[in-house]
């Protein structure tokens, strides 16, 4: 959720972890993960113009903006011009949820697992709409952003040891070019919206299960004495 801002070149990284399940549950809320999310990717924004983007009002957003601070998430900043006070993202990368065996309270592992559930929910019905106005505004964007464009899925085959590492060397790979913490963007370069997902395909075990059923393993004659 980090990438480019014309206004915040160069900030340190600061990549956090949000376990807290009364921060999970307001990033939950549509209008809040769309305002972090505006503010990850395009730096330091007032709420007017957050709202001219999201579709809402300066009001509303100034309201949520608050409630994200709150949280430790936003933070308001001094204006430029001495005007409206931008808000911005107080990290430039985000994880979500406590990791495994972090926490030995059951009542609390539920309750982050159910919030988390419920963020990650919105954030795929978020990056699925931004996918769909990314393809329909396809022929309204510069040829070369066209062919630029990647829209690729691949069905891997591997251990979770591999995964693990594959993702370790795609984060390694992206993360110079985070936008609010790269400094040497060149001229022509603007905000690009990367996602990857990589997890055990949901019919992978159904599939073998089934596979099992139809075609089980042969088997074999027992052997006689002094046959291999």
């Amino acid at each position: 959720m980090s990438f480019t801002s014309d206004e915040e070149y160069g900030r340190p990284e600061v990549r956090r972890e949000v376990t807290d399940v009364r921060a999970l549950r307001a990033l939950a809320h549509p209008l809040r993960l769309a305002l972090l999310n505006h503010l990850m990717s395009f730096g330091a924004q007032t709420a007017s113009q957050c709202a001219e983007v999201i579709g809402s009002t300066a009001s509303n957003c100034s309201y949520h903006l608050r409630s994200l601070a709150r949280f430790g998430l936003v933070e308001s900043v001094d204006p430029v011009d001495g005007r409206e006070r931008p808000w911005r993202s107080t990290a430039t990368g985000l994880q979500f949820g406590a990791a495994d065996g972090e926490t030995s309270d059951q009542a609390t592992a539920l309750g982050i697992g159910s919030a988390e559930r419920l963020l990650v929910e919105k954030q795929i019905d978020d990056e699925a709409n931004l996918t769909r106005r990314a393809v329909a505004q396809r022929d309204e964007i510069p040829a070369e952003w066209r062919d630029a464009m990647m829209l690729s899925g691949f069905a891997l085959r591997m251990t979770p040891d591999e995964l693990k590492a594959l993702g370790e060397k795609l984060d390694a790979l992206i993360r110079p070019y985070i936008g609010l913490t790269r400094t040497d963007a060149p001229d022509g370069s603007d905000v690009v919206e990367l996602r990857l997902n990589a997890y055990l395909h949901p019919d992978a075990r159904r599939t073998a299960a089934a596979q099992a059923r139809t075609h089980p393993a042969p088997s074999h004659p027992a052997q006689k004495d002094g046959e291999r």
